[in-house]
Parts: C-alpha cells; structure tokens; sequence
C-alpha cells in the first residue's frame, strides 16, 4: 500500500475519461437508457457466453441457489451487521443476531451454516477489540467516538445510485475505508479469479460518479471457514485504466443483450461449473 500501490497511482494515475465523473461522456456513458442492471450481473463471468444474464434479465427465469450462494449471503450478512454493531457501540449477541435471519430466502438448511457463521462473527469481534485498543494506546486523548472512526473507518453496506452509469439505483457497496480512499468486496468460498477485480473497481467507478472523490486502490477479501478456522486472504490492486476499460466493456455487452433480447447460446458443457444456478435450465 505505501510503498508500491499508492507511488503508483500518484505516478500513473486514471485518465479523466475513465473518472466516475465522467459518466456523461464516452465511454462511461451507457448506450442504453432504459436497462438498468445489478452490479453482480456486469461482473459476475461464471457463464463464459454471459447466457446466466439474458436467462435472468431477458426470459426473467429465476436462478436456483447453491449452498455456496447462501453461505456467501450469510457471511456477507454477518460480517456487515458485526462490523456496524461494533461501530455504533451496540451490544448485539450473535444468538440474536441469528434469530432475525429470514429463513425463507436462504436455500440451505440453518444448521449448515450456524457455526461457520458464529466463527467468523467471533472472528470479527476480536479483530475489532483488538484494533480498538491499539488505536486507543496511541490516542490516549482522542473521545470514543474519534477513535472508533480511526479503528473501523468504514462505509458498510453504503447504499448508493449506479444509474448514471448504467446501473440499479440500488446497489449496496461491501466496506469502504474513508480514509484511505480503498474499495473493498468480499468474496465468500471463493478461489481468486482475475475477473473478481472488476467488482470494487465498478463500486469505484460508481463511488466517483456520485461524490466526485477520486478511489485508486481497490480490494478483494476472500473469506472462507475451513476445519473450524476462518481464512482471510487480500488481494489489494491499483485500480488502473485498464481495470476500467474492462468494466466498462463488461457493461456494454451485458447491456446490449438485455436491450436487444439477445440470446448468446449456451456454452460448451465442459466449461461450465456445476454449481452454476443456471446449470439445470440450460442442460436439462
């Protein structure tokens, strides 16, 4: 971060095109005015033919839920309202916490996933007492709500407007550091893929468009709890020109298949992955 990323970004820098704010101009201007789409569905590449997004969006046929999916739904859950209870200095238990789960909407059984998810929610409370008192030994005049802001600096679930760019107004962004201007997703269960990148850097890209502030460095944090150990590992990344052309190209071909009711075919069977939702409606 201190000495590679942020030299970088100082001495590269994004051209102005490719700012957020630019969002009026080509080519983050979106051709298409009347589709509006998810986040997840311009980045998401688990269909090489990008089929899972004309299905959804243009057939409008549900997808079907793995057990990955809600796990990745819990924790993400967990890790938000655990970071933003901490935040606010409520006391809230994790037993009532996963009493307000609504079950209905989760395709997996309760007791598969209740002690992955006490284990990164006791995880999480540790790593913020801990942070706490560091930023406390180092403040020791600082009030506790300056240092709760050093500690845990973060925009959780930040709820903002993608339209400008072509996307939902709704859209939710994992954490954001406002301190050191970083854009963070998490991925739950996850092997690190290159295309995970283009996630915080559309978050970014957003993130510019609204508030106008400048986000060079992004961040994917794979979570996962394996023989009843929570792993975390980091992949931090300049958010360069590149990463945002390739954005932008992901947006405009996702777009033009839903404006135009294009169907781009199925893949070759062999390249997809059986826990795709879509897997059973394309090859059953």
């Amino acid at each position: 971060m201190l000495y590679q990323l942020l030299p970088t970004a100082r001495e590269v820098g994004v051209s102005k095109e490719l700012r957020g704010w630019s969002w009026h101009q080509p080519p983050l201007k979106p051709y298409y005015y009347d589709v509006k789409l998810p986040m997840y569905a311009v980045c998401s590449k688990y269909c090489p033919t990008n089929r899972d997004v004309y299905l959804r969006y243009v057939e409008k046929i549900a997808p079907i839920p793995s057990g990955k999916v809600a796990l990745g739904k819990i924790l993400h859950g967990v890790v938000s309202d655990c970071l933003r209870a901490f935040a606010q200095r409520r006391s809230v238990y994790f037993e009532s916490w996963w009493q307000t789960i609504r079950w209905s909407e989760i395709n997996e059984k309760p007791e598969n996933l209740k002690e992955p998810s006490r284990k990164v929610w006791d995880f999480l409370q540790k790593i913020c007492e801990a942070r706490l008192a560091e930023v406390s030994s180092m403040q020791p005049y600082a009030s506790e709500l300056d240092l709760i802001a050093s500690a845990v600096p973060f925009l959780v679930e930040h709820k903002i407007s993608g339209e400008l760019l072509g996307l939902s107004g709704i859209l939710s962004l994992d954490c954001y550091d406002y301190l050191k201007a970083i854009m963070f997703d998490l991925k739950v269960a996850s092997e690190p893929q290159e295309w995970h990148r283009l996630s915080p850097v559309g978050y970014a890209l957003v993130f510019e468009s609204v508030h106008e502030v400048p986000v060079d460095v992004c961040c994917n944090v794979y979570l996962d709890v394996k023989d009843g150990k929570v792993l975390v590992r980091r992949d931090l990344f300049f958010a360069s020109d590149e990463l945002r052309q390739w954005w932008i190209e992901e947006r405009d071909k996702k777009l033009e298949i839903v404006a135009e009711g294009k169907d781009p075919g199925k893949p070759n069977r062999s390249q997809c992955p059986e826990d795709c939702m879509y897997f059973k409606v394309c090859y059953e």
